[in-house]
């Protein structure tokens, strides 16, 4: 059963005991080592001049840009395309003031029958996934104008392919009960799959490249893509619309903000890569997936933005050692020695380190250190309750782990529910969702903390998310290994279902745990929406490393693509 961290072999073979030779028997998984090598231990070269006057050259721009966003004050549809390209262009960060007040006002200027008089879909559909993305609860019945006589969406909208893209991506912000979303989402992928092979005169029609759009989203809505990709993918496509369609100031200004960005990021690369290499996990753990680089990809999903550096390493560190400690109790060590491995994790009683075996205690020594470095640096900035509440994720985690092993040590397979109820928390995300406040600043305050750790829906649907996911692109290969059941033999073994009936009924459970996400981030929320971003794009970040297999533990295809994308090959200017 695969610990979605990891995505990888549960326990590969059992490990038996032998005991007339103290000698234990272990078997590995086998896996690949890292398709990086050393290539991020030396940091790209920076010309400072160069990036002193791109600063420079930033805000000017900048100002340009909320210059812009004042000219259309009066233009409501205008002035919504123009936020949606400021924030699908990853500039919406140096704009998030400007883009709250037009959305406040947006939404208390206009009723949900209709936008400002017009029937036009795409604007009808951008306004509604704005509003919802900025957690505004607008009614989805908005689009119950677009059916006929007879419930059905209208004909003549399956050739408005703009407004279809727009009203599909808009419907991926549902919630439990909207049925007219629903059936706009079958609707809409039905008729962009058919139409993205006859396009290419209509996108010259409109100026710019539609078809590639379209495509795009039909791999990934852009609410369930990494905003990291989507951001280098719409400025690649966005220098070819055509002058009248697009914003020159958008577009240098995207470019110079993702070479700036991803220097900051491949320098934070740098310094974590030399923590890997002097770690030596390497050699101490061959066992091990080397997966540092694919653990910072992830959490640059969770969080791009500079002020978030901190953040990004420090959770990058806790994933990096989470996925070790995954192999150690799915591959490597005896019930015996993860017993007593779990119980010193619980007590965090470095003390009797020397208790564990030598692989344990190189694996918790870097844990340790991990927790003391957050410990001083959140000390310093006056919230020294963070490394609490990092070790009590820790603890449930391990807790987690090692039910499973006991699991997999007599053979049981549970229930579908109480599998999910252990599995969740052994994916990983539930730990995640809790070390990623810490790069969060004040905002996230010991309050946010317990909230998250106490599980609450947005942490238990992104967990369920993680959990099936993985389960349906690893369950062959799993079940061919012999490792423990996972949640589609659990289901299938309840229920009497076939395989392709237990992979639908989990995707179905996903499907709904989207909708209480979608849900949980709607207004009122507990706490502000900085704090559930986390958990939002952690669920986004399955989607990407997951969706056509385990993305993560073999990563040497589209990942390692993507990754080069994002971190490797800058725009050139």
């Amino acid at each position: 059963m695969d610990l979605i961290l990891t995505s990888s072999s549960r326990r590969s073979d059992s490990i038996a005991n032998q005991p007339t030779v103290k000698k234990i028997g272990r078997k590995s998984a086998n896996y690949q080592p890292s398709v990086w090598g050393d290539c991020f231990i030396a940091a790209p070269p920076e010309d400072m001049m160069t990036n002193i006057k791109s600063k420079e050259r930033v805000e000017e721009l900048k100002l340009e840009v909320k210059r812009l966003l004042r000219t259309v004050e009066d233009q409501p549809i205008q002035e919504m395309k123009l936020i949606d390209q400021v924030q699908r262009l990853g500039l919406a960060y140096h704009f998030e003031k400007e883009i709250d007040e037009v959305l406040h006002r947006v939404y208390k200027s206009h009723t949900n029958d209709d936008f400002d008089g017009t029937h036009d879909l795409d604007a009808v559909a951008l306004r509604f996934r704005l509003l919802r993305q900025q957690g505004y609860n607008v009614s989805s019945d908005v689009f119950k104008k677009l059916k006929d006589k007879d419930g059905n969406f209208q004909h003549s909208l399956c050739t408005d392919v703009k407004g279809l893209l727009s009203l599909y991506e808009a419907a991926h912000l549902g919630t439990q009960g909207e049925e007219i979303l629903d059936e706009a989402i079958a609707f809409t992928r039905k008729n962009l799959t058919a139409a993205a092979a006859a396009m290419a005169d209509y996108d010259l029609e409109l100026g710019f490249p539609l078809q590639t759009q379209v495509r795009r989203a039909l791999e990934f809505p852009l609410h369930k893509g990494m905003p990291r990709l989507e951001t280098r993918e719409l400025i690649s496509s966005y220098q070819q619309w055509e002058e009248s369609h697009r914003c020159n100031v958008l577009l240098e200004l995207a470019k110079l903000d993702f070479n700036m960005l991803q220097l900051l990021h491949r320098n934070e690369l740098q310094q974590l890569s030399r923590w890997w290499r002097d770690l030596d996990f390497r050699r101490k753990l061959p066992f091990a997936r080397d997966r540092l680089v694919e653990c910072y990809f992830w959490i640059l999903g969770v969080f791009f933005e500079p002020q978030f550096s901190f953040g990004r390493i420090v959770v990058t560190k806790l994933i990096s050692i989470a996925s070790i400690l995954d192999d150690i109790y799915d591959v490597y060590g005896t019930l015996d020695e993860l017993n007593s491995f779990t119980q010193l994790i619980q007590r965090w009683d470095v003390g009797a380190i020397d208790q564990l075996p030598e692989y344990m205690q190189v694996c918790f020594r870097a844990l340790d250190d991990v927790v003391k470095e957050t410990e001083e640096t959140t000390t310093d900035e006056g919230r020294p309750y963070c490394a609490h509440f990092s070790k009590e994720a820790m603890k449930v985690l391990t807790r987690a782990y090692y039910l499973e092993a006991e699991w997999f040590s007599i053979g049981y397979v549970p229930k579908f529910d109480e599998y999910l109820e252990t599995s969740n928390i052994s994916s990983g995300y539930p730990m995640l969702a809790v070390q990623a406040l810490v790069g969060l600043g004040d905002v996230a305050s010991k309050e946010a903390f317990e909230w998250v750790l106490g599980l609450p829906q947005i942490v238990r649907s992104t967990s369920t998310i993680a959990r099936l996911m993985d389960d349906i692109q690893t369950n062959k290969v799993e079940k061919e290994r012999g490792d423990n059941a996972s949640g589609v033999e659990c289901y299938m073994k309840e229920h009497g279902a076939t395989e392709e009936e237990a992979c639908e009924a989990l995707r179905g459970l996903i499907s709904t745990a989207w909708k209480d996400i979608n849900q949980a981030c709607l207004s009122p929320t507990p706490f502000p929406k900085s704090v559930l971003m986390p958990s939002l794009n952690l669920a986004r970040m399955m989607e990407v490393l997951y969706k056509n297999g385990d993305g993560y533990t073999n990563s040497s295809g589209l990942t390692q693509k993507r990754i080069a994308s994002l971190l490797l090959h800058p725009f050139p200017l």
